[in-house]
């Protein structure tokens, strides 16, 4: 008798070894041509591939994930990303850029929440409480699109270092901060009075999670920081260690952060930042590139996981896909780019209109936007950080709690879409309009800098100029003396 033909049964597990290493394959075949000579970054090109294989319906399986999953997996991509962020600034970075950090987290992202709310009431028609709930899973501009722009690639050269660090700053911090701005929200609907609200607020929200996570964070850095150098002096550590070291302490801060019911992405900022401020561990593996593939490896498994849920199903009726393009478009022209022009002439990083613009303009929404979006549901349904694993059918706050994930996912993929060719519009735009003599030997390959943003000589007396001023009000503050500006 004829040998019976094992029936293919593929799981869901299965499917994402296929996806996620097929992808990775050919991203790494043409990856020095995608990156540099496309300016494309992989989040698009992941998020398109798990649409793609989501439509496909391989072997007629359909992908089924628990909400649960989305957060956690979402957690420790941003958490390792924000502590990227923080360990990839310059030394003292913070102390020195405090104001114009304090200015992207304060006026920027309290006008990009209410201008999302408003949208959002206007164009689907959210009650007002669930409008600014969702608008506040929207305010943080995500790190890892951030990353994948302005990270290694040739096109992140064109744009000035002050303004790159500026932005690479402001992602890492801002998921953290926007936590008091969603539970504000959540805590208008939850807690029965004033009262209540502003306790919760201020002693649950600003104290315990935020300030408390600024000092555990910065904590864990700075002892990590000094247990491995004794370790190294000493030579009780091998180099390959040190390959690793970075990604297990932000996997260290996730737990830390989790488990003590902290904000988790401020506790992984400050553990970066203050892990490398004396950029001691940068100088010891400024040519390692293991963080660049750990980064590659994590942004490509999120976005391909990401189009495999988008919920196509539920753009239909009160929050249909028209009403959600137009959101989306709305969101991202009025949600940062007016406010980035308001406030461009107190912000001595952004030197002149075109680079306010940019500035503006690369405010991308991604991951992050999707932790939060879970860390609402989950306070809306079980009043813990923890969702159902799939929203309720009925129940109170039931509007938020069903609409929160469709209206995010949508105006989130028009953000990886927007923002991850953004780079690749302006290389062709640029090279398209500069006079032929004046053109790369091919489209988009121009090396100087972004229309209107300044030249590498300018940038550099910028930052020792700032360097000065910053140095010689230390002293003053040192001695006493109140600086007048």
């Amino acid at each position: 008798m004829p040998s019976k033909i094992p029936e293919l049964e593929p799981s869901g597990t299965h499917l994402a070894y296929l996806t996620l290493s097929f992808f990775l394959i050919l991203y790494a075949l043409f990856a020095e041509f995608i990156r540099n000579r496309l300016h494309l970054s992989e989040p698009p090109l992941a998020t398109l591939t798990g649409i793609a294989f989501d439509a496909v319906d391989l072997f007629g399986f359909k992908w089924r994930y628990q909400d649960s999953v989305t957060q956690e997996m979402a957690r420790v991509v941003t958490c390792v990303q924000v502590f990227a962020v923080g360990l990839d600034l310059p030394s003292k970075y913070i102390k020195k850029h405090w104001r114009g950090i304090a200015l992207l987290l304060g006026p920027n992202m309290i006008y990009g929440w209410v201008v999302s709310a408003a949208i959002l009431k206007l164009i689907i028609g959210l009650k007002w409480s669930s409008a600014f709930i969702v608008a506040a899973t929207l305010t943080p501009t995500d790190p890892v699109l951030s990353a994948s722009v302005l990270g290694e690639a040739k096109f992140s050269t064109r744009v000035p270092k002050r303004l790159r660090h500026l932005l690479a700053a402001e992602s890492g911090c801002n998921d953290g901060t926007a936590f008091p701005f969603l539970y504000a929200a959540l805590f208008a609907v939850l807690e029965n009075s004033v009262a209540d609200w502003s306790k919760m607020f201020f002693l649950e929200v600003i104290l315990w999670q935020c300030a408390l996570g600024v000092v555990i964070g910065a904590a864990v850095g700075w002892m990590a920081a000094k247990a491995l150098r004794f370790s190294e002096e000493r030579g009780y550590t091998q180099k390959s260690t040190l390959f690793v070291f970075y990604f297990l302490l932000a996997i260290f801060s996730v737990g830390v952060g989790s488990t003590l019911g902290l904000d988790d992405f401020l506790v992984a900022f400050s553990a970066g930042t203050a892990f490398s401020w004396d950029s001691w561990f940068n100088e010891k593996t400024h040519e390692m590139r293991l963080p660049s593939i750990i980064d590659l490896l994590l942004n490509s498994t999120m976005f391909i996981y990401f189009g495999t849920i988008i919920p196509w199903g539920k753009y239909t009726g009160q929050i249909n896909a028209w009403k959600l393009l137009a959101c989306t478009v709305l969101i991202l022209l009025f949600r940062r780019l007016p406010s980035m022009l308001a406030i461009k002439r107190f912000l001595p990083e952004v030197r002149s209109w075109s680079e306010a613009i940019f500035a503006g303009h690369f405010g991308p929404m991604g991951v992050g936007a999707m932790f939060l979006a879970m860390e609402a549901r989950g306070q809306l349904e079980t009043r813990t950080s923890s969702p159902e694993p799939h929203p309720p059918s009925s129940g109170p706050h039931l509007e938020a709690i069903q609409n929160i994930w469709p209206i995010v996912s949508f105006i989130v993929l028009g953000s990886i879409m927007v923002h991850g060719f953004s780079a690749g519009i302006m290389s062709i735009y640029g090279h398209l309009t500069r006079h032929p003599k004046r053109r790369a030997s091919f489209m988009g390959g121009e090396q100087e800098r972004l229309t209107g943003m300044a030249s590498e000589d300018d940038e550099v007396m910028d930052q020792e100029a700032f360097e000065r001023s910053s140095s010689s009000e230390d002293e003053n503050n040192g001695n006493g003396a109140i600086r007048v500006r």
